[in-house]
């Protein structure tokens, strides 16, 4: 059976929520049903929708935007539509103005997700919350299913003054969570004054994996090329706080790391030896075509997922950066740019929620003594989160 998305039971049951107002559509490629077709399309030839706006999060509605590259308004060459960023110079450009909300009644939220808490469309979503409730607006998501199922939950809490995009609340790396949960979560949590509503999906199951939902996959980002990558995503974002190459500019991006200097066999002995569960890193040669290190033979590892079912990401992705770093201490190298709009706290900090992970590496610590305190921090998200659980 194939999953039905908040989009499909829209289209095929309407909504009273929806029908005959005003309708602003924050979307990229991913909002799309079973048969290919767009929300854009679907929402603007239906007569009992008046889709007025678009909203484009990071890469864009289109998503033919690299990674933290500002995305401008525009008209949406096909609908003809103003399209509104969210994701431009500035971190102020992140939230909806009054002026964007102004033509609209209602903000329609539908986008996939990839279950990690540094991808930045379920922020953009929780600050269009914010600027819907400060406006009288509605707000509406059309929920879609956690890619990486929404059964594990990995990865430590955020430590007040380390929040940002990649981490706008308090949460493990990966939630576990869909974007419905997590509005419910935030309206409840926030005390949001808004009339939110989530159109659920149909026939999904917490422990799904995206391959089970018999839904197509659409990039949802230019370096999300499939759910493997998306997999691997919660510990190999972690690489874009140094100065390692996550592999964009090539086919695997993130399922390969590496970097000129670097022995992609000492360094998949090095992991092996840390005992992994669920993977298995192989030594790899890789030619980026654009980002770091690009047009260079990078030397590095491409992690093998043998079992998803214990694969932990976001430990690996620490055991690769611990291991590249005890390996060549003299090129090792954090990320010192600023990332996501923030210019004060190191990259790796933002990403890892504080500096424990990359302190923890620079003191020679073990993987076990840098994961001591997630199990604390999973088992009191897992509480938090509990109520708000829209599916079984």
């Amino acid at each position: 059976m194939t999953v039905q998305t908040g989009l499909a039971r829209l289209v095929a049951e309407g909504s009273s929520l929806l029908e005959g107002r005003r309708i602003g559509l924050i979307c990229n490629p991913t909002a799309i049903d079973t048969q290919f077709r767009h929300a854009v399309d679907l929402l603007a030839t239906d007569r009992r929708f008046k889709l007025t706006a678009l909203f484009g999060p990071e890469h864009g509605v289109r998503g033919d935007a690299q990674d933290m590259i500002s995305v401008d308004d525009a008209k949406d060459a096909r609908s003809g539509l103003p399209v509104h960023s969210l994701y431009g110079h500035t971190e102020a450009s992140l939230t909806p103005t009054p002026a964007m909300l102004e033509d609209i009644d209602v903000l329609v939220y539908d986008v996939q997700d990839i279950g990690s808490r540094y991808y930045t469309f379920v922020w953009t979503m929780v600050l269009a919350m914010r600027a819907c409730a400060a406006a009288k607006k509605g707000f509406v998501v059309l929920d879609r299913p956690n890619p990486i199922t929404g059964a594990a939950v990995e990865g430590g809490a955020i430590l007040p003054g380390y929040e940002s995009f990649v981490g706008l609340v308090s949460c493990p790396n990966r939630h576990g969570m869909t974007a419905g949960e997590i509005a419910a979560w935030r309206l409840a949590t926030e005390g949001l004054d808004l009339e939110l509503a989530c159109i659920t999906m149909r026939g999904w199951e917490r422990d799904m994996w995206f391959e089970e939902t018999g839904l197509p996959w659409v990039l949802p980002s230019p370096n999300m090329p499939t759910t493997n990558t998306a997999l691997v995503y919660p510990g190999m974002c972690l690489v874009e706080g140094t100065e390692l190459s996550e592999a964009r500019g090539t086919t695997k991006p993130f399922e390969l790391s590496g970097a000129p200097w670097l022995d992609g066999y000492a360094v998949a002995e090095a992991m092996t030896k840390m005992d992994l569960p669920g993977v298995t890193p192989r030594p790899a040669v890789f030619t980026p075509n654009f980002h770091k290190h690009s047009k260079q033979a990078n030397g590095g590892v491409q992690l093998h997922i043998t079992n998803p079912h214990t694969f932990r990401p976001y430990r690996t992705g620490v055991a690769f950066l611990k291991a590249c770093h005890d390996l060549n201490k003299d090129k090792f190298a954090w990320r010192e740019k600023a990332y996501e709009f923030v210019d004060k706290l190191p990259a790796i900090d933002l990403l890892a929620g504080g500096p424990g992970v990359r302190e923890g590496i620079e003191a020679g610590a073990s993987v076990d003594d840098i994961a001591a305190r997630w199990p604390r921090d999973e088992g009191a998200f897992s509480e938090e989160r509990a109520e708000f659980l829209l599916y079984p």
